[in-house]
């Protein structure tokens, strides 16, 4: 729906129509909420969504993230079922390839596998042995730590060999803007309302309260409740709200690259290739349709990060700095590989907290809530934001101290019970790999 539209009058504005906005919006619509979503782009998922590596796994620092990720993981395998809707456009799909996490300083196993342990996600540990005996394409050596691909250091000889595990249910989704048009669907169905090349540039209020937003063209939009799901852009809406900027936790646009290769034997969809965690080298990378496979990076330290003030200006066009480094990587890992000459692939901006874990929370402006700090590495936990930040909107509005008494929600597939004051935006800074790993 256009901006072009009368707006209608709505019970909650969520401010970002990207997969997070719209699943909020699906499930606030489902619980009888009247959510109107405003995005200044063309379409759902037009933003960061759209340029996601959209890879489903559950491989975090921390025991509630990797309960989250778990639940959405069920929610993703069975998509058509969680929405109850049929999009004209299609369904996204869960492709199942697994996931193999080499060993690193930087993300040592067992930690992990504890936290596996716990939480109740298979995995199978992988010895050198059975590494070369399932993937013999994959250069076992170890690395450690990344070195800029310029650097002579970077070709020293490998110093041991590496194990890994395997995550068997972790997999990808094939199309994130599609995802995100499907929850739009299912949203609309339910009650919501999506207004696009709609800008927010103001945050109404009258004292300690929300009380709705402004537009560009200067009308204004009265609510009681705003969910600030801008995305790269949310530092800047909690500006609007006169929201403080030396919290402990704060977000930031960050500019990240993703690049498009031809996949190596063994690595196609086809031929059952796996999803790979290379933190030795400082890289990921995954297979992609087309018989290809897309990489990034996992900001090892040796690499200066991009920070970008404005998120509406910055290139998106991938740099040949960058994809020399990533792809040379992935080439000492898989030395088969063909890279081409010219640089292939998308650039766009994170959304990413101080410890690299979302907020999910309310704010220090009653009505105001927030779900920020999410892109990299959330898309994954997109079906289960709804449900969470719809439990804190509603407590918080029943009159319940979040900050003091954080709400709790049992996942209902998996049967964990996650804490949500882990992603509160008071909370010391986790311990994580503070990176897009989490």
């Amino acid at each position: 729906m256009s901006s072009s539209a009368q707006i209608p009058a709505c019970g909650v504005v969520i401010i970002g129509g990207g997969i997070m906005g719209c699943s909020i919006a699906f499930e606030l619509a489902r619980r009888g909420y009247v959510p109107l979503v405003l995005d200044k782009g063309p379409g759902p998922g037009a933003g960061s969504t759209s340029a996601s590596s959209a890879i489903i796994r559950f491989n975090y620092s921390t025991p509630d993230s990797v309960k989250l990720a778990w639940e959405s993981a069920h929610m993703w395998s069975r998509w058509a079922e969680v929405l109850g809707v049929t999009d004209d456009l299609g369904m996204a799909r869960f492709v199942r390839t697994g996931l193999l996490v080499l060993d690193s300083p930087a993300t040592p196993l067992r930690k992990v596998q504890q936290l596996f342990d716990d939480v109740g996600v298979p995995y199978e540990a992988l010895s050198t042995a059975d590494l070369h005996e399932r993937y013999p394409s994959l250069d076992l050596g170890r690395y450690y730590p990344p070195k800029p691909v310029a650097d002579d250091a970077f070709w020293e000889d490998n110093h041991g060999e590496l194990i890994a595990y395997l995550n068997p249910d972790a997999g990808f989704v094939d199309d994130p803007a599609l995802a995100a048009h499907n929850l739009m669907v299912a949203a609309t169905a339910a009650g919501a309302t999506f207004l696009f090349h709609t800008e927010v540039v103001g945050i109404n209020r009258f004292d300690a309260r929300v009380t709705g937003v402004r537009l560009s063209t200067g009308e204004l939009v009265a609510c009681p409740i705003v969910v600030n799901a801008a995305g790269p852009h949310s530092s800047k809406v909690n500006a609007m709200a006169g929201l403080a900027a030396d919290r402990r936790i704060t977000t930031r646009a960050l500019r990240q690259e993703v690049d498009v290769l031809p996949a190596p034997q063994g690595f196609t969809i086809d031929d059952g290739g796996v999803m790979v965690t290379d933190s030795d080298l400082g890289t990921y990378f995954r297979p992609h349709l087309g018989g290809t496979i897309i990489t990034g990076g996992v900001e090892p330290e040796c690499d200066t990060l991009e920070w970008i003030d404005d998120a509406d200006q910055f290139n998106d066009m991938p740099t040949a700095e960058v994809w020399e480094a990533q792809t040379t990587r992935v080439a000492r890992r898989l030395p088969d590989i063909g890279v081409p000459v010219r640089p292939t692939g998308i650039a766009a901006l994170y959304d990413v907290s101080s410890d690299w874990v979302p907020i999910y929370d309310r704010s220090d402006l009653d009505g105001l809530y927030l779900a920020i700090g999410t892109s990299g590495n959330q898309f994954k936990n997109a079906p289960m934001v709804g449900p969470i930040m719809a439990d804190i909107i509603t407590a918080c509005e029943a009159g319940r101290d979040h900050d003091a008494d954080p709400v709790s929600v049992m996942c209902p597939i998996t049967g964990n019970v996650i804490n949500l004051g882990h992603f509160s935006r008071t909370r010391p800074l986790h311990n994580t790999t503070n990176s897009v790993l989490g």
